[in-house]
This record gives C-alpha cells, structure tokens and sequence, in this order.
C-alpha cells in the first residue's frame, strides 16, 4: 500500500505579462489555430474507408 496524503487546498499563482508577450501569445494561438484546421480539412479528405464486409461461402 502506498503512503496517504492529505488534499491540500488549490493555490492560485499570479503571474505578470506585458502586452507585447501577450500579443506574441495570441498570434501564435491564432496561428496554431489556422494550422490545426488546416489539418482537420488534410485528415477528413483521407479519412481510411474500412473494407467492405462479405460473408464467407462454406465450400461445398
């Protein structure tokens, strides 16, 4: 058996960002964005078609 321990309470942290970091942040989000949907439209296009399903003939 591992060792218990007790939940500690959420901490929040606060951080500072200047407005050009934040920019940079979001042009980059932006571009991932783009790029991510770009992908999907890539991937639906080629999505793999399972194979027909056929039924075996017993032989005779």
């Amino acid at each position: 058996m591992g060792t218990i321990h007790t939940a500690l309470p959420a901490q929040t942290l606060y951080v500072t960002i200047r407005r050009d970091e934040l920019r940079q942040l979001k042009d980059e989000r932006d571009q991932l964005k783009q790029e991510v949907a770009q992908l999907r439209l890539l991937t639906q296009g080629n999505q793999v078609q399972p194979w027909p399903v056929t039924q075996r003939v017993p032989h005779a």
